[in-house]
């Protein structure tokens, strides 16, 4: 009798950078190969490229995984709210500045949270450039604006330095261990340090008036809903939504109008929360790696 050996996949060390864009520091991680089609992975509120941290070397043996961290999070600079404005259409210019730096053509989206907006204006300026979407927990439509968004909605509507600090509890160490818990089954499955690493970042001194200054921006994004559609309904990049259906924040009404404008999507609604990636990590990469192989970029 003899026996079959599988071929291992093949190992990709994560590299850990920093190139500057407009003034700013902007750090990234990356691994896989050069010649790989690129996967850009566009992290939410409140954390940054360590969201991706498991799923980069799993995903590097098929692709060129990127992951950079805005301004005001993770390891990229954080220059004062006054002097740099936290604005989505800020954040876009500079991931549009990384694009550029690092020479990227073409590339995928993987967009999560503030991700998503931040892509899809991407996208919009680039439409050429966007191979597919990987969507989770990332809006695009009013439906996915429920109950949470009421106080941030307020904030909107009447800007007031009132209605600013009565959303200071979103940057405070409970909301963001809630953010990671909240509609998760077993949360054993939860490694603590996520929330405590996303902690530090919200807690430097600063920081908290840079993202008010992004809720406050967030609304600049709804207004673009109508474009984001039209470019998915022009460019019909393959999507695939992998979508924790019990997440508070962008429930799973906010994945179901996808179709309404995609032909070729495919949808997967997890059960667990905002943070999918934490509990069902080996299942999104499962997922995406079988989904963007067979677009055969």
């Amino acid at each position: 009798m003899t026996t079959v050996n599988a071929s291992p996949r093949e190992v990709f060390p994560v590299h850990y950078k920093t190139v500057r864009v407009k003034e700013q520091d902007v750090f990234y991680r990356e691994a896989g190969s050069q010649s790989a089609p690129v996967l850009l992975l566009l992290h939410g509120f409140p954390t940054s490229s360590n969201m991706f941290r498991n799923l980069i070397p799993r995903l590097a043996p098929s692709f060129r995984v990127i992951a950079p961290d805005y301004p005001g999070f993770g390891m990229s600079s954080m220059p004062d709210h006054k002097s740099f404005a936290y604005t989505f259409e800020n954040l876009t210019n500079i991931v549009e500045g990384f694009v550029t730096a690092l020479g990227l053509s073409k590339y995928s989206l993987y967009v999560m949270d503030y991700g998503a907006p931040i892509g899809y204006r991407l996208a919009l300026r680039q439409p050429d450039r966007v191979q597919a979407l990987v969507v989770q927990n990332g809006n695009a439509y009013d439906e996915g604006l429920l109950k949470f968004w009421e106080p941030i909605k307020a904030y909107w509507a009447s800007p007031t330095q009132a209605n600013r600090e009565a959303l200071y509890f979103l940057v405070e160490q409970k909301a963001t261990q809630w953010q990671y818990e909240n509609g998760v089954a077993d949360k054993t499955l939860l490694d603590p340090t996520t929330w405590i690493v996303d902690q530090v970042g919200l807690d430097r001194a600063g920081n908290r008036d840079i993202q008010m200054d992004l809720f406050l921006s967030y609304g600049s994004n709804v207004p673009l809903y109508p474009d984001f559609q039209a470019f998915f309904r022009k460019y019909q990049p393959p999507t695939l939504i992998v979508w924790g259906k019990n997440d508070f924040i962008f429930p799973p009404e906010g994945a179901a109008p996808y179709s309404r404008d995609l032909k070729s999507v495919e949808t997967h609604l997890l059960d667990t929360g905002h943070f999918a990636l934490e509990t069902h990590g080996e299942e999104i990469g499962s997922r995406i790696e079988g989904f963007l192989t067979k677009q055969k970029f």
